[in-house]
């Protein structure tokens, strides 16, 4: 039993190895050789029939004979981010679609070795920041390929279009005689036309230069970028690379599969911090202020001892609803409870004084136009959820 236990807990230690070389971004023979390791070590602890076994499944209406489409969950996973990207609103978009079959493929007819495809193609992954003349010069320079393979390599990966562009290669006699490159080219003709169907084929380019730098990639790759528009005045340009990426990995989630079958996968991701430094960016150019709070109102005083005063309106605003606070101090100056509701953002607030209490009144005034009006007490949550209801710093 204790030998049993130490078992366990070297599976348990080699596991988290694994994970944290995926965390980490390891390369996938690392990545390999240490999942090798911890099934070694699972297949000493034998059959356990107390548990259940965890087993990796493919979807139903996946069968070797071609009768899944893996061209469709892709156009889906595009049509997603052309969504996001949309209802963002942070600008116009245009998202790049390439294959690693085509990349590699390419390298292939171009005369690069085996050995050398990985590092030349994370030079070709530089082309949206860098020129030709550049990488190319890290190639040849750096990297050792020969000039004219180079200059062949430039020949395709600086070409970029749509379905046009696919169907010109796919009748290049070099590339469409490599295997890979021509299942890519097939697929991605199939890919352009179900992103016509779905009405998203002008956002999409097929782009030559885009590698993904990820080696665990097996079929198309996208990227989602900004497209650049001239910077408004004040406004510096936007440089935050993409903002969405993804692609299809089939072999990898199949490696942690002790019969290593294999498990079709696609995938995409959303920049959201990059996102967020284009939305304040240009906020910041517009001056306007991002509200770091969700509060409708701010319970306030004009005078000293009215805290349960305010202790009671505010009350009343989260019975009905409202988002309201108050400060903690028990006499607060106006002045600094203004001063909070503009750092804070927040639109409104409730002024309660002793002239108010006499008349029945509370004293409404919105921040951002600095304009009072006093409104019944018995009135004041239906004025409140009048104006918050209306769009931001109208109120």
């Amino acid at each position: 039993m204790a030998e049993r236990a130490a078992l366990e807990e070297l599976v348990r230690l080699q596991g988290e190895r694994v994970r944290g070389l995926k965390q980490q971004k390891a390369g996938a023979e690392q990545i390999e050789e240490e999942v090798a390791k911890l099934l070694k070590l699972k297949a000493q602890l034998g059959p356990d029939e107390g548990k259940h076994k965890f087993v990796l499944k493919t979807p139903k209406d996946f069968d070797i004979a071609g009768q899944f489409d893996p061209m469709i969950p892709d156009a889906e996973c595009l049509k997603i981010i052309c969504e996001i990207l949309h209802s963002l609103q942070i600008g116009d978009f245009l998202v790049k679609v390439n294959d690693r079959r085509i990349l590699d493929g390419m390298f292939a007819v171009c005369g690069v070795p085996d050995s050398k495809f990985r590092t030349i193609c994370s030079s070709v992954d530089k082309l949206d920041k860098v020129s030709w003349e550049e990488v190319k010069n890290e190639m040849v320079g750096e990297k050792g390929l020969a000039p004219e393979v180079a200059d062949h390599i430039g020949d395709y990966v600086q070409q970029h279009g749509g379905v046009s562009l696919v169907e010109q290669l796919l009748q290049d006699p070099k590339l469409s005689a490599n295997k890979q490159a021509l299942e890519g080219l097939g697929d991605l003709k199939l890919l352009f036309e179900y992103l016509t169907l779905f009405g998203i084929a002008d956002k999409i380019s097929f782009d030559l230069s885009l590698a993904r730098g990820l080696d665990y990639y097996t079929g198309v790759i996208y990227e989602a970028v900004l497209l650049q528009t001239p910077a408004q005045a004040g406004e510096e340009p936007l440089g935050v690379g993409s903002v969405a990426a993804g692609g299809r990995y089939d072999g990898l989630v199949g490696m942690f599969d002790p019969k290593g079958r294999k498990v079709p996968c696609v995938g995409l991701s959303i920049g959201v911090e990059r996102i967020f430094s284009i939305v304040e960016q240009r906020l910041e150019a517009l001056e306007e202020k991002v509200r770091t709070t969700e509060t409708q109102v701010l319970v306030a005083s004009a005078q000293k001892k009215l805290l349960e005063e305010r202790l009671k309106l505010v009350s009343e605003l989260w019975d009905a609803g409202i988002k309201a606070e108050l400060l903690y101090k028990k006499n607060p100056k106006l002045l600094n409870q203004l001063q909070y509701c503009e750092e804070t953002g927040i639109p409104l607030v409730a002024i309660i004084g002793e002239q108010e209490l006499k008349d029945g009144v509370i004293k409404l005034r919105s921040v951002a136009r600095r304009e009072e009006v006093d409104v019944r007490r018995e009135d004041l949550v239906k004025e409140i959820k009048r104006r918050t209801s209306q769009p931001l710093c109208i109120c």
